[in-house]
This record gives structure tokens, sequence and C-alpha cells, in this order.
């Protein structure tokens, strides 16, 4: 063989080692029509995706916010190319706001969480039914596990996967809260979801101990945060009595033990901490710092491995 002949076999080697990587590391967008409405999400699926499938990450961006500004909010694109999961950032609904859309902004999207909020929980979109055919369609064109699906959100998006949690728990294994509560009544999960929820004390949005915060967009009364927790603690059927750690300074953390089909309830509190995405990236000046007492995400996916579905 000449040498300009090795030289293109050599190329040729190195593209096609090169060409299942390439091929698997990509960010793409989705979209459903259902009832007559097409509904959009964005996905990240990363170049460190191995052989066995991987996990699904349901990210839920916050009241007015969107999927593709979740995914900058939180950084779980970047994390999920560390760890070799798939993200995914679906958007909530709005009504038609044209010079809005026209400015390049997706409007005021919320989902529709049970009590709270905004468009999607006034008109009663079915935000289950959708997310249920998000990951439909993520895994028709991906082979996920099925054993490690997992939602997480901020705020009413928090809320929107505590929903999940409560109405789609044959899906969802585990669930990451920030800064949000259960809003749904009747809340009665046919099978155990884990819960980590991380809250911070000062936030005057969602407050920890219940009611209208001062900074609430949607002045909507919310119950105490110890509520939520109670909850999920009955309905996993954890030990009563957590266990008290300081896995940080600032941070405190109750975790629940014992529960059904290898779940667990964890609550972590920041002291100090407002309505914010926890070591993320703060999307305007008027929204809360973000605490930097821990980082949510790498800590949510810790949890999330940890626990598959049986």
């Amino acid at each position: 063989m000449s040498q300009q002949g090795r030289r293109w076999l050599a190329l040729a080697l190195v593209a096609a080692a090169l060409a299942p990587r390439l091929a698997r590391a990509a960010d793409g967008d989705g979209r459903i029509e259902l009832g007559g409405v097409e509904r959009r999400y964005s996905v990240h699926v990363p170049a460190s995706a191995g052989a066995a499938p991987p996990a699904l990450v349901i990210v839920l961006h916050g009241g007015g916010g969107y999927g593709r500004g979740a995914a900058k909010q939180t950084g779980f694109s970047a994390e999920a190319d560390r760890q070799g999961f798939i993200a995914a950032y679906p958007d909530g609904s709005d009504r038609a706001r044209p010079l809005v859309n026209l400015a390049g902004k997706p409007g005021f999207l919320t989902w529709n969480a049970g009590a709270c909020c905004g468009y999607a929980a006034a008109h009663g979109i079915d935000d289950v039914a959708f997310l249920r055919a998000v990951i439909a369609q993520i895994a028709r064109d991906h082979p996920i596990d099925r054993r490690r699906i997992y939602a997480t959100g901020l705020s009413n998006g928090g809320m929107m996967a505590y929903r999940l949690a409560c109405e789609a728990s044959d899906l969802i294994a585990a669930v990451g809260i920030v800064a949000g509560s259960v809003v749904i009544k009747g809340c009665a999960p046919a099978q155990p979801v884990a819960v980590m929820h991380i809250h911070g004390s000062a936030d005057e949005n969602v407050p920890l101990a219940g009611g209208i915060g001062r900074k609430s967009l949607a002045h909507q009364l919310y119950p105490p945060v110890a509520d939520s927790i109670a909850l999920w603690v009955r309905a996993d059927g954890c030990a009563a009595a957590p266990l008290q750690e300081r896995p940080a300074p600032g941070v405190s953390e109750s975790s629940y033990s014992g529960c059904a089909a290898g779940t667990a309830v964890v609550f972590d509190l920041i002291e100090g901490g407002g309505h914010s995405w926890p070591g993320g990236e703060r999307m305007a000046k008027f929204l809360d710092p973000p605490a930097t007492a821990m980082a949510a995400t790498p800590a949510l996916w810790r949890f999330f491995a940890a626990h598959p579905k049986p």
C-alpha cells in the first residue's frame, strides 16, 4: 500500500472509532401534539452514553421559565456529559403572546401541578399526560433504562415533579424537588418513589413554613414544606425518625431510611437560602442569588443514581 493509501486508511480508522461517540453527542428538539396543541421539549444525549441503556432525567423549569433556560440554570447537560445519562427539558404552557413570541420568548410558561400555577393550572392542562408522552417518545428514540427515569424541577417545576411522583409512580423512580411543595390534593402513589427535597430557610416565594410568600408572583397559599416531607415518609413507609446530619456548612439534612422498595426520603435545608437553584446560574437580577452552601445538580444525580426502581 502506498504512503498516501496508508494515510487515508489511518484517517478512516480514526473516523470510524469516533463515529459512534459523535453520533451519541447531540442536542435536539422534540414536538408532541396533545389535545390538538403542539408541545415542545429539548433533549441532551451525551457523548459519554455507554453501551448500556442510559438513565433519563426530566428537568422542569420554574413558573415563567422554559426548558432551555432550565438547562442553563441547572447545568444538568454538563452533569449528563460527566455521568452518561440523558437530560430532557420540556416546556410548560401559556396562552398565545404574539409580541412576546416575536421577541424570541416562549411566553410565561407554567405547569399544572395542582393548585399552582398560572395558565396551566387555571386551564386544567394535563401535564402528566404530556410528560408521559415525552418519556415515551424519548424511549422510542433512545434505548433508555426504564428502571432509571427521574424528574426534578425548581419551584412550580418542583411541584410538577411531585405531581409526577404522585400520579406516574409506575414510571418515575425518584424525584428531586428544589424550592417546591406538594400542591396536588389526594396524592396517592401506586408505587414507592424516592424523594430528595432541597429548600432554603429564607425562601420568600415558597416559604418553608407555608403561607403566601412575600415575593410570590402566584400569590398562592402553600402548605408547610414539612407536610410534603411527611406525606412521602408515610407513602414510602419510611422510619418516622430521620437521621440528622450536616453534609456541608450551612446545610442541615434529614434522611429517612427503612423505606419500601429501596427508596428513601431526604430533606436538605439550606440555612439562609432563598428561592433559587443552589449552585446554579442566576437567570435575572431580580431573582434570588443561588445558594452556595451546596450544588443541587450533582447532589440530585447522586441521589437518583442510588435509587433505581427495583
